[in-house]
């Protein structure tokens, strides 16, 4: 059985997410027979290439918020983070354009080293003072993950490389009516919204394993709670 996330490595619940799901599949009785893809979503893909920021002045913009209480925000989400095992800092981390990185998930995906990039990444971007919006980050993220460091360079230079892959992703989000990340997708049939605790990923799993039928159901279903935490199309990240 096939799960497919949505996800993008600038949204903090994506990186809980990942960790929460891992849990929850790890108690799955099938865990060995569920295939993991992971697929691209940028939260703010009209965002220039090279136009990085500091977090914190991000989101006291976007939320109408002075740097104290976007540094109270942040401390919500690392104690989350921390509640996982994850590292998490809450200053000193950039927020840019992403679309490299997808680019670079692709070639992972292909080379069968897609997973160990994405940790990287996450924890570069979460847990290191490493910018995932420097190119030559990306480069060492990339030989880190296991690939070719003459073929990461190639990709990174041309901007077309697995750029159509990239927006196949994004439409197919779109038509599973996909606007906010972290999205699960199982077996083409029930779908996950949001950072859910790891006994709602397991009990997701069970029931999907449960339900196979022949013939797969267009209509994507809602498990778990609907009110997880997620990060929308528009960049904005429930704290």
């Amino acid at each position: 059985m096939r799960v497919e996330i949505w996800s993008d490595i600038a949204c903090p619940w994506c990186y809980i997410g990942k960790a929460r799901f891992e849990k929850g599949l790890a108690a799955f009785a099938h865990r060995d027979d569920i295939e993991v893809v992971h697929r691209s979503f940028e939260l703010d893909p009209n965002r220039a290439k090279g136009d990085t920021g500091p977090v914190l002045e991000m989101l006291a913009k976007k939320y109408g918020r002075t740097l104290d209480e976007a540094r109270a925000m942040e401390e919500h989400v690392a104690s989350n983070a921390r509640s996982e095992g994850l590292e998490y800092r809450t200053e000193g981390r950039d927020h840019g354009n992403t679309f490299d990185i997808h680019r670079l998930l692709h070639l992972a995906r292909e080379r069968g080293r897609q997973n160990e990039l994405l940790d990287l990444a996450y924890r570069a971007n979460f847990a290191e003072e490493r910018s995932v919006f420097d190119a030559e980050t990306l480069v060492v993220l990339g030989v880190e993950a296991g690939l070719d460091e003459a073929e990461v360079r190639a990709v990174l230079a041309d901007g077309s490389a697995y750029a159509d892959a990239v927006r196949a992703d994004e439409r197919e989000a779109a038509e599973l009516g996909a606007n906010s990340v972290p999205f699960f997708v199982l077996d083409r049939r029930y779908g996950v919204s949001g950072g859910q605790p790891a006994e709602v990923f397991t009990q997701a799993l069970e029931q999907a394993w449960d339900s196979r039928a022949p013939q797969p159901v267009a209509v994507i279903a809602a498990a778990g709670s609907s009110d997880a935490p997620v990060c929308d199309v528009d960049g904005t990240c429930e704290v």
